[in-house]
């Protein structure tokens, strides 16, 4: 229930209290609660970041598909309230850990790259064709570490990317550990929004998982509810930007067509080497030109040293 409780509730529950299992029905019931766990930041404000980091993994498909020229799938699998002690808790070992700066604001979040995942990735970076080996469960190497950077760049430019609709944050790496222990957290009971996504690599799927400091995201809580207010106004530009930016690598068919007059079946089948057939098509006239089978341009089939071109001469109204 989403109200406080009234005073007469409140001396009910002391009263109930009191009597214990042997006291009168109907009153309030007690539950137990921590008050070491910080408070939880609100719902609406989870369902933002679920929001931002949808756009964040769709994004960074996209991006990492193109860095490692192989076909990369990425979904947004949860987001969700956990203590750094809980967090760590669903994480493997050894694994990929980086700890992240998020200037300006003070703390840090951290990054995992599943084992499954890291050397995946590290295969088709070295040249395999990610047909997927058997997930490795050991450390990487100093070498290793490097051939990460790269990848790494992509990750934090596309999550500061999807965190400028909120607010400015530079992302950086401070340190890189394979044993989540070993990361220093100054409280383990601190509050952290996970942040879980799946990656897919050729035929391997891994997670990638960040963790977020509650505290700094509650500090935020205004931002998200301007961003909130300005979302519809600004989502139309943004999205139909987001996707011609994904559609520009999309390839398409160009067809320049001449179209003559029609012809019977016996007449087609009884044509022969030498035989002459009229078009009717002024020299003039424009060609029609199809991209991926629909009319959208007219121009001029034209020479290009060797080679054959068309000039465009307008453009068609879009056939419905």
């Amino acid at each position: 229930m989403n109200r406080q409780l009234s005073q007469q509730e409140i001396d009910a529950v002391f009263q109930n209290l009191g009597k214990g299992e042997g006291g009168r029905t109907g009153v309030l019931k007690t539950a137990p609660f921590d008050f070491r766990r910080p408070d939880r930041i609100p719902k609406s404000q989870l369902r933002a970041l679920r929001l931002l980091h949808e756009n964040f993994v769709r994004s960074l498909a996209s991006s990492l598909s193109a860095y490692l020229r192989t076909y990369l799938t990425a979904n947004l699998v949860s987001v969700e309230q956990l203590s750094y002690a809980e967090f760590v808790e669903t994480l493997s070992s050894p694994t990929c850990l980086v700890s992240l700066g998020l200037r300006p604001y003070d703390g840090h979040a951290v990054l995992e790259l599943g084992p499954s995942l890291t050397f995946q990735i590290l295969e088709v970076i070295l040249g395999g064709k990610g047909k997927g080996p058997p997930a490795q469960r050991r450390e990487i190497t100093e070498i290793e570490r490097s051939l990460l950077d790269g990848l790494l760049h992509i990750i934090l430019s596309e999550l500061k990317q999807a965190w400028e609709s909120v607010t400015a944050i530079e992302f950086t790496v401070e340190s890189l550990e394979t044993e989540p222990q070993f990361l220093q957290v100054p409280d383990p009971g601190e509050a952290f929004v996970s942040v879980t996504m799946e990656l897919k690599v050729g035929e391997v799927a891994g997670l990638m998982n960040l963790a977020l400091p509650s505290l700094i995201i509650k500090m935020m809580r205004a931002k998200f509810d301007h961003h909130g207010s300005l979302r519809k106004a600004q989502s139309s530009g943004e999205e139909q930007a987001r996707m011609l930016r994904l559609l520009k690598p999309a390839k398409l068919s160009l067809d320049a067509r001449l179209r003559g007059p029609s012809m019977l079946v016996r007449d087609l089948l009884s044509l022969a080497e030498g035989d002459v057939v009229p078009l009717d098509y002024a020299v003039e006239r424009p060609l029609e030109l199809l991209v991926n089978g629909r009319l959208r341009f007219r121009g001029h089939l034209v020479s290009a040293g060797n080679k054959k071109a068309f000039v465009i001469a307008g453009r068609e109204e879009q056939q419905r």
